[in-house]
């Protein structure tokens, strides 16, 4: 409480307009609590704040990849992150809007992101080369837009994997893309999903974006986002005899190589006249040294040659190209 207010009850007890009994009654009444089972807290405050770090990491790397993209001035931020049931999630985005579905294996379940389409047609106007002006007619995609949006958004969404990378690896990928938020029925109305709502300003257009996390979804790696799995700074010393095993392993690993002897470029319609017999003239001569492949990547140069009776290359050089270029 301010001063002022202070003040301002303590003149009211004293004038006599405010009973101190009253207050003690009031402030006894507001120890019971009526809860709601249709909107069960299934996370924890501890939860919330990791589900928070991890979208404000998603929220910087989604800001840095639309300023690229769209090549103007990005801002993007985390509002707010709250817990509700599906169907108020539902309730309180637009009847017509931009849905993109996502599976993120391997989880199981599918996370919805919901973009303004204010936001979402200036992202598709700046892509088109226009300064970014939004035209809200969502409820008439072309086949063409449609196609521009569920691209630009499913590349967006890969930055998910690098933001959640410090608790789980997943592999998202958009499955579904929708305008009208009755026809997505995830789960059941009463089920608790994470909605993280994401401010998001391009050049002078506003909106919000919205993602909506299931708690299925969440439900198997809810032990990493407690504070003592983001605390664990230990680390487990290195065994000797592990890494010198690991290392003759690799050691005796088996790998491919190739020699080239040489490339040649023919037309479809050359190759479709070959016959038996025909010979294909090499872009190299007879006495150039031989680009040697492992695993495909140039690494050596050689020159061909016989050992005990049978085709051998001899290594001369390791190839200037570079460790590990490929040809």
């Amino acid at each position: 409480m301010s001063q002022n207010e202070i003040d301002a009850l303590l003149s009211a007890l004293s004038t006599g307009e405010m009973n101190a009994d009253d207050l003690k009654k009031e402030e006894a009444e507001k120890k019971v609590r009526v809860y709601d089972f249709k909107r069960a807290l299934r996370f924890s405050k501890d939860q919330i704040r990791s589900l928070t770090r991890i979208h404000e990491n998603f929220a910087r790397l989604l800001t840095t990849y639309f300023s690229a993209q769209l090549r103007t001035y990005v801002q993007i931020s985390v509002a707010s992150v709250d817990q509700i049931p599906y169907e108020e999630f539902i309730r309180s985005i637009p009847k017509m809007t931009i849905l993109n579905v996502y599976e993120v294996p391997p989880l199981e379940g599918r996370i919805v992101m919901e973009v303004n389409p204010n936001i979402a047609y200036s992202m598709m106007d700046r892509l088109l080369g226009g300064r970014g002006i939004s035209v809200n007619k969502v409820d008439s995609l072309t086949e063409i837009e449609t196609r521009i949006m569920s691209t630009m958004f499913e590349r967006a969404f890969e930055n998910l994997r690098d933001a959640w990378s410090s608790v789980t690896e997943i592999d998202p990928f958009l499955t579904d893309f929708e305008v009208n938020p009755q026809f997505l029925q995830m789960v059941s109305p009463n089920e608790t999903v994470i909605v993280i709502s994401l401010n998001t300003q391009i050049g002078e257009t506003s909106g919000m974006i919205n993602i909506c996390i299931p708690h299925v979804v969440l439900e198997p790696i809810i032990p990493r986002l407690s504070v003592h799995y983001w605390m664990q700074t230990s680390k487990k010393e290195r065994n000797k005899l592990e890494a010198t095993a690991i290392e003759e392993r690799i050691k005796n690993a088996i790998l491919p190589i190739t020699a080239e002897l040489g490339t040649s470029e023919i037309s479809i319609q050359e190759f479709l006249l070959l016959n038996i017999g025909d010979v294909i003239q090499l872009d190299q001569t007879i006495d150039a040294p031989l680009n040697i492949k492992v695993e495909g990547s140039s690494k050596y140069y050689g020159q061909a040659g016989k050992l005990n009776k049978k085709l051998a290359v001899q290594v001369l050089s390791e190839y200037e190209g570079g460790s590990g270029a490929n040809e």
